[in-house]
């Protein structure tokens, strides 16, 4: 995550209106919660019955300052399930609207999610933390407010990975469950995620205020953001424009990280955008395998709006959205366009950046958008492994005294022909610049990751949680927590993991229910 996300974390852990939770030993220091009621609606968790631990993360637990003996405590369980009250949270629902597939939907806000509050953890870092599927707010509509063991996991599974790949994310503390009927497509049983973020305002919330013409809330909000995230930009002349611009350019990098690591999100509503560059809000979310383009991870995007080529689009559509929404606080219109398409020169050169990491170049030089243009349709005709290429791909060697063999890498192509072709101009290039195999391979083998989340290791996962597979087993949910939290190794006792799918998860489908 961005450090830079947490650049007002500097108060002291007990600052004056923090309170330390008797039963939990959190320090809670609620500030969102003291804005004023127009951003939310102050609602109780919905309790559970027989609420039990599913996972949890230590890594996440340890942000917070929470003792390990903590999940060991039924209490506690029971108050991440929504069961027992938190001492010191201040539970409420936010307000916000959005655009949903292109199209303006006015009220939306939190339907099965709920602010406990913010906790100050160790060092003065700053967490929100937010249950969700504790049951119905006044934002549901028609929902019951519930998510499901399913979703839960890999909601937990994919914060927890992509913290792992180092790409900025919201974090999951745990998931509990209960044995709770809840009706989806079919019948399964209830579960809530933990959700750890420095702030859940998301695009959507300035969109609510400018829509609904509360420009003074709009410019509360936007106050209350700057001050706690973008310093720079109240010392900026025009502090409004100055967060647009900050924020084009954070959602620029997050998504050419996206694009690298063949992440697809699904669902890239402007209400599923964090203001603070964060991937947030997974659901039918995907990492790709046999590499497509125009991959659609999403089986409800029936047009294919947030396919994996259409997300660099899609960044820069919705921080339209976000531009129309501030305009009554930067009061100009063509700035607020120059400040938004900040964006596309960003994009470019992190996505540069990116392609140069990922092949292991360590100069720019002519002729490297050709290589790499060449490299992406060649993958896409193929459709090649993306995270088994990139991996292997450090194992080509240019040192003329050492025999060549690309077979691990040359064998993901069904086209060897058109490989060796384009194997040959990268090995000049690397030539070129002097490259040294040992050294690029450890540099390669930073950035391309060899274990990913993949649909195929979350699902097995879920199945056994659910009891499909035998008696019901929650460990494959932390043996593949603590496999992603180092994708970047080798892991030999766990090789079977980096693996291409079987042939059966060719038939899993994710929806917006996933």
């Amino acid at each position: 995550m961005d450090a830079r996300v947490h650049s007002s974390a500097a108060a002291a852990p007990e600052s004056a209106g923090a309170t330390r939770s008797a039963n939990s030993g959190l320090v809670f220091d609620n500030r969102f919660a003291r804005l004023p009621g127009v951003f939310y609606t102050r609602v109780s968790p919905t309790p559970l019955p027989d609420p039990y631990l599913v996972a949890k993360s230590d890594a996440a637990a340890a942000r917070l300052g929470l003792a390990p003996g903590n999940f060991d405590d039924p209490d506690f369980i029971a108050a991440l399930t929504g069961s027992t009250p938190l001492a010191g949270a201040d539970p409420l629902a936010a307000v916000y609207s959005g655009h949903q597939f292109g199209v303006y939907v006015p009220r939306l806000g939190d339907g099965r999610a709920l602010l406990l509050g913010e906790i100050v953890g160790p060092g003065g870092e700053r967490w929100e933390m937010q249950l969700k599927g504790a049951g119905k707010t006044p934002y549901s509509r028609m929902g019951d407010g519930r998510a499901v063991l399913r979703s839960s996991i890999r909601e937990f599974l994919a914060s927890e990975a992509m913290h792992g790949l180092g790409i900025p994310t919201t974090r999951a503390l745990a998931v509990t469950g209960s044995d709770y009927p809840v009706v989806r497509e079919t019948v399964e049983t209830a579960a809530v995620v933990t959700r750890l973020a420095p702030s859940f305002v998301r695009f959507g919330s300035f969109e609510y205020f400018y829509w609904t013409e509360q420009h003074d809330a709009l410019k509360q909000l936007a106050d209350f953001i700057i001050d706690r995230f973008y310093p720079e930009a109240r010392a900026s002349a025009q502090p409004y424009l100055a967060l647009l611009e900050a924020v084009a350019r954070r959602t620029a990098r997050l998504v050419a990280q996206w694009q690298g690591i063949g992440f697809c999100h699904g669902v890239l509503n402007s209400d599923n955008m964090s203001i603070l560059g964060l991937t947030i809000d997974y659901g039918p979310y995907g990492f790709i395998d046999g590499f497509d383009a125009g991959h659609i991870c999403n089986h409800s995007d029936e047009h294919g709006r947030y396919a994996y080529n259409m997300q660099p689009q899609i960044g820069h559509w919705n921080l339209y959205a976000l531009g129309q929404a501030l305009v009554p606080l930067t009061e100009d219109v063509d700035a607020t366009k120059a400040a938004i398409d900040t964006y596309l020169d960003e994009y470019s050169r992190a996505i540069d950046e990116v392609y140069h990491a990922k092949l292991g170049l360590t100069t720019l030089q002519p002729g490297d958008e050709a290589l790499i243009t060449g490299l992406i349709e060649l993958l896409n005709a193929n459709h090649t492994d993306w995270t088994l290429f990139w991996r292997r791909l450090a194992t080509l060697r240019t040192d003329a005294a050492v025999p060549q063999d690309d077979s691990a890498v040359r064998d993901l192509f069904v086209d060897r022909a058109a490989f060796d072709a384009w194997a040959a101009s990268y090995r000049a290039r690397l030539v070129s610049e002097a490259s040294v195999d040992a050294e690029r391979a450890t540099r390669m083998n930073r950035v391309n990751p060899k274990y990913v989340l993949r649909n195929h290791l979350a699902e097995t996962a879920i199945r056994r949680a659910r009891g499909e597979e035998g008696p019901r087993d929650f460990r494959e949910i932390a043996r593949l927590l603590a496999i992603l939290s180092r994708p970047y190794e080798e892991q030999p006792e766990h090789e079977a993991y980096a693996g291409a799918p079987p042939e059966w998860a060719q038939s899993l489908h994710l929806s917006c229910s996933s």
